[in-house]
């Protein structure tokens, strides 16, 4: 789950990371009434879940409170599009008006969890106000990183060795310092995925400003955040994705024409690959799970009909915990309530997958069944077009 701007930066204030004053905007009247109470120029901010808003028009300074309204007024509702986005870009539906800051250096922190190394790395860069991917690519040794154990959490002599390694000693190396480990504190009691303030800049008068904040969440840790979930935008979400999640399934679209319904992750990786081998293109990744129910496979199913992208369905499951034959009688469930626009393929393996195969086979609908996953692949390829 990701959280907007103004959403990042009220949570990195109660951790103690210093941000701008500011506050959230729907309407242009609300962007004056922000402005007001700022005094002084402003930033206005789309809140949207993409990066390089300011390339393509989604942040703009305003010298007061009418200007404010008027850029609010341009903003609000219009199609922001960036490398982010995608051509179809997003809806702006709501803007974050704040305090405009007099940048001295723009410097990048961030921190994620480093899956080879078993912890959280947190990584410093000099080069900061650009993406970190371009960094990376570029120049990586201006990127540095320190690994914080969570046995021992994050050190004191960790946060001297960034600030020193971005240039900021002297009355800036403990700030620096402590706002780090806020970084730390936020991201470990958060159960965040990703922590990044890019820019964190030096203002003019010699303060550290996270003038952006980026925080997103482990999905699998929010049961224990209701304060997160309360934050959730769906407005930002891809609709099957939301649709799925609601049923209990893991969905995320892609650019294929080939529909995928897998129990497992790493089977679901398997059958792109195999889809892929075979010339196609997978149009999502979607997991029922290892003990999916007939009715799960039954919304899937519909959540895969209702994606114009696909011409084919490949429904590949092994039957472990998940028994062929339930899943055999969902795929009839579904067809009995879903419009089948496509060509569906079905591969079965595993507990009681005579049954399922035989429920399909003598259901008198047309699906074509499969002996094996690459002749599955083979067949929905074909019958993708």
């Amino acid at each position: 789950m990701k959280a907007h701007e103004y959403q990042a930066k009220e949570i990195l204030r109660q951790f103690g990371v210093p941000v701008p004053r500011g506050g959230l905007a729907e309407t242009p009247e609300d962007a004056a009434r922000v402005a007001v109470e700022i005094g002084g120029p402003v930033a206005v901010k789309a809140q949207v879940h993409a990066g390089g808003r300011g390339k393509a028009g989604g942040i703009r300074l305003a010298s007061g409170p009418q200007e404010a309204e008027r850029l609010a007024r341009e903003m609000l509702g219009m199609c922001l599009v960036t490398h982010q986005t995608g051509p179809q870009g997003v809806t702006v539906r709501k803007l974050l008006v704040e305090e405009a800051s007099e940048i001295g250096r723009e410097l990048y922190l961030g921190m994620v969890i480093d899956r080879a190394g078993e912890r959280a790395v947190l990584m410093a860069s000099q080069a900061g106000g650009v993406d970190i991917e371009e960094v990376a690519a570029r120049s990586p040794e201006k990127i540095l990183k320190v690994y914080v154990d969570p046995a021992t959490g994050f050190r004191p002599f960790m946060g001297r060795r960034l600030a020193y390694g971005l240039g900021l000693d002297g009355a800036l190396a403990k700030p620096a310092g402590d706002l780090m480990a806020s970084l730390y504190r936020a991201f470990v009691e958060k159960d965040c995925s990703l922590a990044e303030i890019n820019p964190l800049v030096v203002t003019g008068d010699g303060r550290l400003l996270a003038l952006d904040a980026k925080l997103n969440f482990d999905d699998n840790a929010l049961y224990r955040h209701p304060e997160l979930v309360a934050m959730r935008d769906t407005a930002e979400e891809a609709p099957l994705e939301v649709e799925a999640s609601r049923h209990g399934i893991t969905y995320i679209k892609l650019d294929g024409n080939i529909g995928c319904m897998v129990n497992g992750a790493g089977l679901a990786m398997a059958t792109m690959d195999v889809i892929k081998l075979a010339g196609g293109e997978p149009a999502n990744f979607l997991d029922v799970g290892g003990g999916a129910s007939s009715s799960q496979v039954s919304n899937a199913l519909r959540i895969l009909m209702a994606d114009t992208q696909v011409r084919a369905v490949l429904i590949n499951i092994f039957g472990g915990i998940t028994r062929c034959d339930v899943v055999a009688q969902g795929i009839l469930e579904a067809a009995k309530e879903v419009q089948i626009k496509a060509p569906v393929v079905i591969r079965l393996a595993g507990t009681r997958v005579k049954e399922g195969m035989d429920l399909l086979s003598s259901s008198g609908l047309p699906f074509t069944l499969a002996t094996d996953l690459a002749d599955g692949a083979r067949k929905a390829v074909a019958a993708a077009g």
